[in-house]
C-alpha cells in the first residue's frame, strides 16, 4: 500500500509540472504572438484615422461653476481639477472670455486645505497633492471657493485653506446663485 501511495504521489508531482510546463509553452507563445504584432500596430498609430470636425464649436464668452462636491478621479488626478485646467487652456488658446468658478463642499473639500491641515485630516505625511493644480488655476484666474457649511462640519477655520481660496456661506445656495447669473453648472 505505502508503494501505490508513494507511486501516486509520484504521478501527482509528475502531472503538476506537466500543467506548469504547458502553462510554460502557453505564456511564451502568447508573448512571442504580441511581439509579432507590435510592428502592425505600430504602423496603425502611424496612419491613425482622419477626423473631420461635422461640429465646430466656437465660444466667444463663457460663465462656468464646477460643482466640486465629490472627489472623481481619473488616475490620481481628480477629474474636476483637470477639466477646470483644460476648459481654461482652451479658453486662452482661443482668446475667449471665460469666469471660472470652482466650489467645494462635501467630500470633495479637502482638496483645498492647506499642507498640514491636509496632512492632519487625511492622516499623511505627504502634504496636499492637489495645492499646485489648485494654486495655478487660482493664477489663472479662477475662483476658487470653499464651503463655510462643510467647513464648519469639519471644524476647519480659514488659516487651514490654501492661499487665495474664497469661503462662501454655502455651496449649494452659491451654485444656485451662479446659475441665476448665468453661469452653466458643470458637475465632473
Amino acid at each position: 500500500m505505502v508503494i501505490l501511495t508513494r507511486a501516486h504521489s509520484q504521478q501527482q508531482t509528475q502531472g503538476k509540472k506537466m500543467k506548469l510546463m504547458a502553462r510554460i509553452v502557453l505564456i511564451l507563445s502568447a508573448s512571442s504572438a504580441m511581439t509579432a504584432l507590435l510592428p502592425a500596430v505600430s504602423a496603425w498609430a502611424d496612419t491613425a484615422p482622419t477626423i473631420h470636425i461635422d461640429v465646430p464649436v466656437t465660444i466667444k464668452e463663457a460663465k462656468v461653476v464646477f460643482n466640486m462636491d465629490h472627489a472623481a478621479f481619473n488616475g490620481d488626478t481628480p477629474v474636476g481639477l483637470k477639466h477646470m485646467t483644460l476648459l481654461l487652456k482652451r479658453f486662452q488658446q482661443t482668446g475667449s472670455t471665460l469666469s471660472l468658478v470652482g466650489v467645494f463642499h462635501g467630500d470633495a473639500g479637502y482638496m483645498l486645505l492647506n499642507d498640514e491641515a491636509y496632512n492632519r485630516v487625511r492622516k499623511t505625511s505627504t502634504g496636499n497633492p492637489y495645492k499646485n493644480m489648485v494654486e495655478d488655476l487660482i493664477k489663472q484666474g479662477a475662483q476658487i471657493e470653499e464651503c463655510g457649511v462643510s467647513m464648519k462640519a469639519n471644524n476647519w477655520g480659514n488659516e487651514n485653506l490654501l492661499p487665495g481660496v474664497k469661503v462662501n456661506s454655502g455651496a449649494i445656495g452659491r451654485i444656485i446663485q451662479l446659475v441665476q447669473e448665468n453661469y452653466v453648472m458643470i458637475q465632473p
